[in-house]
């Protein structure tokens, strides 16, 4: 498991000084937030939709064990197989194991985060099994070497012109006036090239958004059809899922359905919504002989009951991030891990453990956008502040930094002490800054004057001198 979340300011810094990316980042952001917003607009209960949502993945938390069962009893039922993993090493083993058993040597995946939190592909190509992903941004991603940077689009940090260069590069065959001057010219490029990969998979990997206990499906959205083809046409379809995409009815798979792709992409609903059950039935003209779902736990039982078991509610639907001004600033990979953004900022640190990630609850402005777009109400900024607090508790803050909160509140606990701290701070900034609009560098402000400047503070002592003079004038 590659985690650099502990580099994330030596990442971050090196995100804002790459053109390219910021190209990227500035082009695609709009889009999202325009796209969602009139989409919520055109729907007059979203508001109670949202409601409805997290109430739905509550109850489904507190009854997780129950609909877990009853889930397992359906899918076996319809004629599947569930595996039980506690790990991420159990789950690998176990694709690894059905993957073997079926003789495969070319599997074809839907995109799926949880795949890229095990490291499913370089798991399987490690012992000779050929991943191939068929989502586009997924494809462009594997020619080069990349993890995704973003959850619902993985290639959300290239330009079309990396696009083209990569499949150049890559696409040797390709003729030189060969141009690829919109989307869907690489769209058809690489469905060329997939589609004899479709045919010859042995095993198709798909994600899944939502399961059903109800039915013992497996619900997938994707805007390619790709994830249609890749657990159709195989033999075998392995279904990878952790246990919080758990709901209890097709009733509230469609009630959170309607809350996932309006909060993601803007749209009523994704262009495929696909629902599995099963093996293939006498008369059925598609569909896998063979069905598992492989269910995921690595760490999420550990999340609940705790303060950070909201967190598990999430759908993935990305709306945090897109809203973020860090993530905006700076992309997903600064981030170091699968997640990025407000709830990776959360749950990676619940996954892997804050030691390894205690930068990210600080990666915020805490200006609460991710909680207010969220389409289940997950109180992000609080659970990155709870995640804050542990980082204090156990001494992980830097000393400079520790040594700063502990002197704030010392006097901040002392009224009359901090009410004339302030003031001789007010009054030395202002005899310091004679004559300045602002300070370009200050000692002890390092870290502030290094990215920008401080103001010199105007004449009329501190706020709470300029509050008590103002409220004794309307008397």
């Amino acid at each position: 498991m590659h985690i650099t979340s502990p580099a994330f300011k030596e990442n971050a810094a090196r995100a804002l000084a790459d053109p390219g990316l910021q190209k990227a980042l500035g082009t695609a952001k709009g889009a999202f937030l325009q796209r969602r917003a009139a989409a919520v607009a055109n729907l007059p209960e979203f508001e109670r939709l949202r409601d409805i949502g997290r109430d739905i993945k509550n109850h489904t938390l507190a009854n997780l064990d129950f609909y877990l069962e009853a889930f397992e009893a359906k899918v076996v039922a319809a004629g599947g197989k569930v595996h039980w993993c506690s790990t991420a090493d159990d789950a690998r083993a176990k694709v690894l194991e059905i993957c073997r058993a079926a003789g495969a040597r070319t599997v074809t995946k839907g995109k799926s985060m949880i795949s890229e939190e095990l490291g499913i592909n370089q798991h399987l190509e490690a012992h000779g099994i050929r991943p191939v992903e068929t989502d586009l941004g997924e494809y462009i991603l594997q020619l080069r070497n990349e993890p995704p940077s973003h959850i619902i689009a993985p290639a959300f940090h290239l330009n079309r012109e990396d696009w083209e260069a990569d499949f150049r590069r890559m696409h040797t065959d390709l003729p030189a006036d060969r141009v690829f001057a919109e989307r869907r010219d690489i769209l058809a490029e690489a469905r060329s090239r997939l589609r004899e990969r479709f045919l010859a998979a042995d095993v198709g990997i798909t994600g899944a958004n939502f399961l059903i206990a109800e039915t013992g499906s497996s619900v997938i959205v994707t805007n390619e059809g790709n994830g249609d083809l890749t657990q159709t046409l195989p033999r075998v379809h392995i279904a990878l899922a952790s246990i919080e995409k758990l709901v209890p009815t097709l009733e509230d798979a469609t009630s959170l359905l309607r809350l996932l792709a309006r909060s993601a992409t803007g749209q009523d609903f994704s262009v495929y919504t696909t629902f599995s059950t099963g093996t293939r039935r006498p008369g059925d003209l598609d569909g896998p002989e063979e069905y598992h779902v492989v269910l995921v736990d690595n760490g999420r039982s550990n999340m609940i009951g705790t303060d950070f078991q909201d967190m598990l509610r999430c759908i993935r639907c990305a709306a945090c991030m897109n809203h973020c001004p860090v993530y905006g600033a700076v992309g997903g990979h600064a981030y170091g891990w699968v997640y990025p953004g407000p709830m990776g900022s959360v749950l990676t640190p619940s996954l892997v453990g804050v030691e390894k990630t205690a930068n990210l609850p600080n990666a915020s402005t805490f200006c609460g956008r991710c909680e207010s777009v969220c389409p289940v109400k997950i109180p992000l900024p609080k659970l990155m502040r709870h995640w804050r607090e542990r980082e204090f508790e156990r001494h992980l803050t830097p000393t400079v930094a520790r040594a700063g909160l502990g002197t704030w509140a010392f006097l901040a606990r002392r009224p009359g002490l901090y009410r004339m701290a302030t003031r001789l701070a007010v009054g030395a900034l202002g005899l310091l800054g004679r004559g300045k609009g602002s300070f370009r560098s200050l000692p002890l402000a390092g870290s502030w004057t290094r990215g920008r400047d401080l103001p010199v503070p105007e004449p009329g002592g501190t706020f709470m001198a300029r509050y008590a003079r103002t409220q004794r004038g309307r008397r």
